[in-house]
């Protein structure tokens, strides 16, 4: 599946949304280009720079010299760890591995049934820094890439798949298993068993959901790592108040350009015919069905309600141009909103994919809804922001209100060491994270007029620089 589509389900969701490339179809296609939805492609648009590629593929001269076969026979000798097998290096002196690592389907009680966890290893040097990332999602099939903090300290890179994710799935799936303790559980299982093989510094990192999972990680494991960077990571600590979103969607970037979203909305939902019949035309090509949400009509009225967010979060900052007007055609309004709201991931298949995500937001997470007072006389189906919509009927949400506020309180009276980078004009975060009275050597950065999509190298010069001196501290490394 394409990394891409997996991102933009998280934010339109709640944490982070995608960046569709290389959908391919015709004209009118919902991706603005049609085509499977592809998971990878889903989570494509929720990465930000950690998972951004921005070295330059130098050998860094840090490799072991005829490490790989050693490597594998250390990692091989851990247990519970199975090398898989090999890939491509992405660079001179590295070696990338396919692991699985088995896990308890519940850390309460270990000795129960198993799970085999994926994960991929970048491995340098024993002797380097190790990068735990998590994209909060599958592995995908996509090549590794580095994350900016693995770039910035020529580190390691275990990439973990979330359990129930992927291939990271016990036989029989039984959803109270699938929480963030349980998940951190993984996580630090991980830690202790490659601390045995690489003894230096550990730092987590990850992007929007990702970032996120980073965070929970530390609130059950805050010795694990020696330091998380989150980039654009929400923090929704009460699922109730979602005012916070909506204040945001009004006031980010310029009055005009909010006006001509909203007009758009309005405009698509006022041609919902001729929308629907190009959606069901290109859900017929592909194969595609409805049965989870209810039917094509239900699918793209959610999908017009998201829009802005969507917008806000993966646009380029020229992107208010392209916001058609009343003057444009039917093709053109279809094509301009299957591109930004990414209309494949409303059919069952992607949403199958996803069944993980969604049971995640119903039950811990929580999943804000938008208000839309423009769009009255134009709706037909209230509720249909519930994350229900998205999620098989025998499938249970049972949601747990205190986690996300008991996390938020561990950050802001207990957590150490972590640093969170936003975007400005990210609407995703308009509930972030924030450091409190009991938050030690940490760090809120934010990226001016920046999206979903961001870096530590994209801040502001000094900012930059305290980053960067912060992250190589955190990780034993001193100035360049």
């Amino acid at each position: 599946m394409n990394h891409t589509w997996k991102r933009l389900l998280i934010v339109p969701l709640l944490s982070g949304v995608l960046t569709v490339t290389g959908v391919s179809g015709p004209a009118a296609s919902p991706a603005a280009a049609g085509g499977r939805p592809a998971a990878e492609d889903v989570r494509a648009r929720e990465d930000t720079g950690a998972g951004e590629d921005t070295g330059t593929g130098e050998d860094t001269g840090t490799g072991e010299a005829g490490a790989g076969e050693d490597i594998r026979a250390r990692l091989a000798a851990v247990p519970g760890m199975r090398v898989l097998g090999e890939r491509p290096a992405g660079a001179p002196g590295q070696t990338v591995l396919d692991l699985s690592f088995r896990q308890p389907v519940d850390h309460h009680h270990p000795g129960g049934e198993s799970f085999e966890q994926r994960l991929t290893l970048v491995h340098k040097s024993t002797r380097r820094p190790m990068v735990l990332y998590s994209g909060g999602y599958d592995l995908g099939s996509a090549p590794q890439r580095p994350t900016e903090p693995t770039e910035l300290l020529d580190a390691n890179q275990i990439t973990v798949e979330q359990r129930f994710f992927g291939t990271s799935r016990p036989a029989v799936t039984d959803w109270s298993k699938l929480t963030i303790r349980q998940a951190a559980g993984d996580h630090h299982r991980i830690v202790t068993a490659l601390k045995r093989v690489y003894g230096g510094a550990w730092i987590s990192t990850g992007g929007s959901k990702g970032g996120m999972t980073a965070v929970y990680h530390r609130r059950f494991h805050p010795d694990d790592v020696a330091g998380t960077v989150a980039y654009a990571a929400p923090n929704n600590t009460d699922d109730r108040d979602d005012s916070a979103y909506d204040a945001a969607l009004e006031r980010v970037g310029t009055a005009e350009c909010r006006a001509a979203l909203k007009a758009a909305q309005r405009e698509a939902l006022l041609r919902r015919s001729a929308m629907t019949e190009r959606y069901a035309r290109w859900a017929e090509g592909e194969k595609a069905g409805f049965e989870i949400i209810g039917s094509v009509d239900r699918a793209f009225e959610l999908a017009v309600l998201r829009l802005p967010l969507m917008f806000w979060m993966h646009q380029p900052a020229d992107g208010c141009a392209a916001v058609p007007t009343a003057a444009s055609d039917d093709d053109a309004l279809y094509a301009w909103v299957a591109r930004v709201s990414v209309l494949p991931v409303y059919a069952d298949r992607t949403l199958a994919d996803f069944t993980p995500y969604f049971h995640q937001l119903g039950t811990e997470l929580g999943y804000p809804q938008f208000a839309a007072p423009h769009l009255d006389g134009l709706l037909r189906y209230p509720g249909i922001q519930e994350v229900r919509s998205y999620v098989p009927r025998d499938v249970p949400l049972r949601f747990r209100p205190g986690a996300m506020a008991d996390v938020d309180r561990w950050v802001r009276h207990r957590g150490g060491s972590l640093m969170f980078v936003n975007g400005e004009n990210d609407v995703a975060v308009a509930e972030p994270f924030r450091l409190g009275p009991g938050t030690r050597d940490s760090y809120a950065f934010t990226v001016p007029e920046a999206n979903h999509h961001l870096s530590i190298r994209s801040l502001p010069p000094a900012d930059a620089a305290r980053a960067t001196e912060a992250l190589r501290r955190w990780a034993g490394e001193g100035p360049r």
